[in-house]
């Protein structure tokens, strides 16, 4: 597979329930991967509400992604700037009723091109969202895309369906701190079962109930871990990634609201990634 993919990773850190403060950091970094080169822009899990948000916002609210406003705001300035958003939010089933955790593949073309429902939803905080019946692959062109939301790839059978399936690339949107029960090597090892790369796209910051202020937003392929990036401030980390190699070619940090910077908390491993200059 001869071909390079330029992705941006929004390693966000959400307000609790700010849906009109978060729904403007991704617009800035919507803007910020479009001045960097970027096709595709992965949110992190639950990136307009934040994660703990049911007690703040309750439920009512939620809708399809053809009704919500913060969806379609987004995805026009995506489509606007010819990027295609994978954005975490919550969803409403038309038909059912019921809501789910879910990413949105927003096309540059303004098209919704494909939904994925998280499955191993968790009892309790997780308790509004119910789950998913399966995993496809959307095709973003020349890709089909695998998506995980969080513990999705915690085991390894619903990446091995989409595999299954014809993946080429596996899309992690995630809000998993390291404490209290950390992915250990879940993301390291779905690569080495599967053979495909994997971008996990997680949050930081804290919340009422949880620190993620370590979380690790990273990018593995064969078994290991190519780049790691931990921050407690949001930022977009824009990456190419080399099929034909197999690996991270190069990434710069752009803060948000700031000029692109370069942080020692980003550490490429193994592959010799090495970092564009600012």
């Amino acid at each position: 597979m001869n071909r390079a993919l330029r992705i941006g990773l929004l390693h966000l850190s959400p307000g609790q329930g700010a849906l009109e403060a978060n729904c403007r950091a991704v617009e800035t970094a919507l803007d910020l991967a479009a001045d960097a080169g970027a096709a595709w822009v992965v949110t992190p899990e639950l990136a307009l509400t934040g994660y703990d948000f049911v007690g703040l916002l309750g439920t009512d609210w939620i809708t399809s992604a053809a009704n919500d406003p913060w969806v379609g705001r987004l995805h026009r300035r995506a489509a606007r700037l010819g990027l295609t958003l994978f954005l975490a939010h919550p969803e409403r089933d038309a038909d059912s009723g019921r809501c789910h955790n879910a990413v949105f593949v927003l096309g540059s073309d303004g098209e919704l091109l494909g939904t994925h429902r998280k499955i191993n939803t968790l009892p309790g905080i997780e308790g509004w969202s119910s789950k998913g019946a399966g995993a496809m692959p959307v095709y973003v062109a020349p890709l089909h895309v695998g998506l995980l939301v969080c513990a999705d790839a915690y085991r390894p059978d619903i990446a091995l369906t989409l595999r299954e399936r014809g993946a080429q690339i596996l899309l992690s949107p995630a809000a998993w701190p390291p404490e209290p029960h950390g992915p250990e090597d879940c993301w390291a090892s779905r690569t080495a079962e599967t053979g495909l790369p994997l971008f996990v796209c997680n949050r930081t910051g804290e919340e009422s109930s949880l620190s993620f202020a370590e979380g690790e937003s990273a990018v593995f392929f064969a078994g290991a871990r190519q780049l790691s990036y931990r921050e407690a401030r949001s930022a977009l980390l824009v990456i190419d990634w080399s099929f034909e190699e197999g690996r991270v070619l190069r990434h710069t940090v752009h803060p948000l609201g700031l000029a692109p910077a370069l942080t020692p908390a980003l550490t490429p491993a193994l592959t010799g990634a090495r970092p564009e200059a600012p």
